[in-house]
């Protein structure tokens, strides 16, 4: 698989590339140093490092010197988020500190935010190019990760039996000509949608087929559009990025529940959540929500989605998603792209490091929209940035392997 190598205090830390290649419409491998993604952090102007680390460890958005101050802990408390100085968790805020000082200028680097989180508590928090806290991001196909946690969540409820249930029942009231289409089509299960293997002509990383993204959405409904594909290889035959499959479930979980995306999501998960300001982009006239991309949030909130999942499925002692869900999900379903492993729209990968390999389970978005769960470290780790369609995409695996993993005090 491939993978980049990474000089970071004499040791050499490789980060096993299971990004979204979609995150690089290009098609360009993230972590292709020949593509200009490495940032050499060895050779960044040593004069900025004193001053940027005074304004770093004063600067209020960013926890690292100290716990915030007990009028952010007011607000922390109302966001279900705490703080606290990275030596609490057993981080070293100096390489959390280099990180900072060593990246290019931010409109160089493309970032907008980062955030640490360990053991619940937030140790990091940092923006750049203009965002800050209360700006909510579009997270492009992260989005289809928070999807994915809606279906366990109806599953869950008996509003879907489970994920060996096919489609088209779900849609025919929706579109009663359904009920007339080929038994190929009939057999496509959610468990297909889920692991982009429904065997249709949708194939994101290719602009001849006619399920392709750009191509879906001209059309008024997407939903619509996915349906009425030509069956190309039989229903988990073979996964290809699909977003016009995922699009599909969302019809699927609001057809079930009989509520909107936004209001099931509302009740069921963001509210839990202590989430507000969240924004669905609509089709279809408005009528319908796009559930394969385009959720905006702001940094805290994708953040927590990845706390939800590290604590799999428990938030403030309520089961939001069961475990066995979160389980499942975050499993190895299927291969796709050249491979990779691939959960129930969640992303699987791995942190090699000189002593270990850990595992990660990410949701990622064109552009370097990313959340990041490390179970063994009690970790999670968002970015968002504005990276559409380059491999500077790719720079948060970077950060993660040689600076983030790196301040983890004690090797645990």
């Amino acid at each position: 698989m491939p993978h980049e190598n990474a000089d970071a205090s004499s040791a050499t830390y490789q980060v096993t590339q299971l990004i979204e290649p979609g995150s690089v419409d290009s098609g360009m491998h993230p972590w292709n140093r020949e593509a200009g993604t490495t940032v050499n952090f060895q050779t960044i102007d040593r004069r900025r490092r004193v001053l940027g680390l005074a304004l770093l460890l004063l600067a209020s958005p960013t926890f690292l010197a100290q716990p915030a101050r007990p009028d952010e802990r007011a607000e922390e408390s109302s966001l279900d988020w705490r703080t606290a100085a990275p030596a609490e968790v057993d981080m070293d805020p100096r390489q959390l500190a280099r990180l900072v000082e060593e990246l290019p200028p931010e409109k160089k680097h493309g970032l907008h935010s980062l955030l640490i989180a360990r053991r619940g508590s937030l140790v990091m928090e940092t923006y750049w190019n203009g965002y800050d806290r209360q700006t909510a991001h579009d997270l492009r196909s992260s989005t289809k990760s928070i999807t994915s946690l809606l279906l366990g969540i109806a599953i869950d409820q008996g509003l879907i039996k489970g994920v060996a249930d096919p489609v088209l029942p779900y849609l025919t009231e929706a579109y009663p000509d359904l009920r007339q289409v080929a038994a190929a089509k009939q057999r496509i299960t959610l468990a297909h949608l889920l692991t982009m293997s429904s065997g249709l002509d949708c194939d994101d990383r290719n602009r001849k087929s006619r399920g392709h993204e750009d191509r879906m959405y001209r059309k008024r409904d997407w939903v619509r559009t996915f349906l009425d594909l030509e069956v190309v290889a039989p229903p988990g035959d073979v996964s290809r990025y699909c977003t016009g499959g995922v699009v599909t479930l969302g019809r699927v979980i609001s057809e079930a529940s009989g509520l909107s995306i936004p209001e099931f999501a509302r009740r069921h998960l963001f509210e839990p959540l202590g989430i507000v300001g969240e924004r669905w982009s609509l089709f279809d006239r408005k009528r319908q929500t796009d559930t394969g991309g385009h959720l905006y949030l702001r940094p805290r909130d994708l953040a927590k989605i990845g706390q939800l999942v590290l604590q799999k499925g428990q938030w403030n002692g309520t089961q939001l998603v069961s475990e066995s869900w979160i389980e499942r999900a975050t499993r190895e379903q299927t291969r796709i792209d050249d491979g990779k492993p691939y959960g129930y729209l969640w992303w699987l990968g791995g942190l090699q490091t000189p002593t270990r390999k850990l595992s990660v389970v990410f949701a990622s978005g064109n552009g370097g929209q990313y959340v990041f769960i490390i179970p063994e470290l009690e970790m999670v780790v968002a970015f968002t940035g504005g990276n559409y369609n380059s491999p500077k995409a790719g720079l948060p695996f970077q950060l993660l392997g040689t600076f983030i993993e790196p301040a983890v005090l004690g090797g645990d």
